[in-house]
């Protein structure tokens, strides 16, 4: 039920983690990837590791994503390019840094879903698209005035996008990801203030690994997913349950 037969999927954010394993685990699965992103340099190693097609683009520039999605036929969409931005409080809160988050997480995702959900509407054949959110839209987590409003707004792009496409038969879902502990990540969470009693209210209580946050977005695309749309998945170890 995951063998895409050379369905044709783009993945943004794919110079990270998660945009980088999607990447590896949708071409192991048959697909056609178009990896997308704005550093050139690791989408061209990216492209040599998996055979996925480079495109790189600005997501804070509506004429980028417009120049490189306009005429690009796509089956699949995951809109996985990020930005952390800050650990900062409402009252400490750079506007700056929030205006720069947004821009990336919520009207970065919502310029990529405006273009490629007109390429799928004039094919014809449905679609699938999977926006990559954040346990922080789900709950409250300190520091995370930011990230956690981005998220929110994405999560919200989702169940509108879902009940605006899903006439012409395509699928939009969320996955809510728990930190998955990077070099990148491991400055905050893994300061033993922060990761001992974040992890003590996990049901789990680990962090998750690229691959687990890979292999639910892959199956939200899938045709095993065919009857799912308008939902944000918590990948989170339980965190959200709380």
């Amino acid at each position: 039920m995951t063998d895409f037969d050379g369905r044709t999927v783009l993945v943004t954010g794919a110079s990270g983690g998660i945009g980088g394993e999607t990447v590896r685990q949708l071409v192991a699965a048959g697909a056609a990837v178009v990896a997308a992103g704005r550093s050139e340099e690791a989408l061209q190693a990216l492209a040599a590791e998996t055979g996925a097609r480079p495109l790189p683009f600005d997501l804070t520039s509506e004429d980028s994503v417009r120049d490189a999605l306009d005429g690009l036929d796509v089956d699949g969409v995951v809109n996985c390019g990020g930005h952390g931005g800050e650990i900062a409080t409402p009252m400490e809160t750079d506007i700056a840094v929030f205006d720069q988050v947004v821009a990336v997480n919520a009207r970065g995702a919502l310029l990529v879903t405006k273009y490629t959900a007109r390429s799928m509407i004039r094919l014809g054949r449905g679609g699938a698209i999977v926006n990559v959110s954040s346990q922080a839209s789900l709950v409250g987590l300190p520091g995370h005035i930011s990230y956690g409003s981005s998220k929110a707004a994405l999560d919200n792009i989702t169940r509108v996008s879902a009940l605006e496409l899903g006439r012409y038969g395509i699928r939009v879902n969320s996955v809510n990801p728990t930190v998955v502990m990077t070099p990148m990540s491991a400055w905050y969470w893994g300061r033993e203030d922060i990761e001992g009693p974040f992890l003590r209210q996990m049901p789990l209580g680990r962090w998750a690994t690229v691959e687990e946050i890979a292999a639910p977005i892959v199956f939200l695309l899938s045709d095993g997913a065919s009857m799912i749309t308008g939902v944000s998945l918590p990948v989170d170890g339980g965190y959200s349950s709380r």
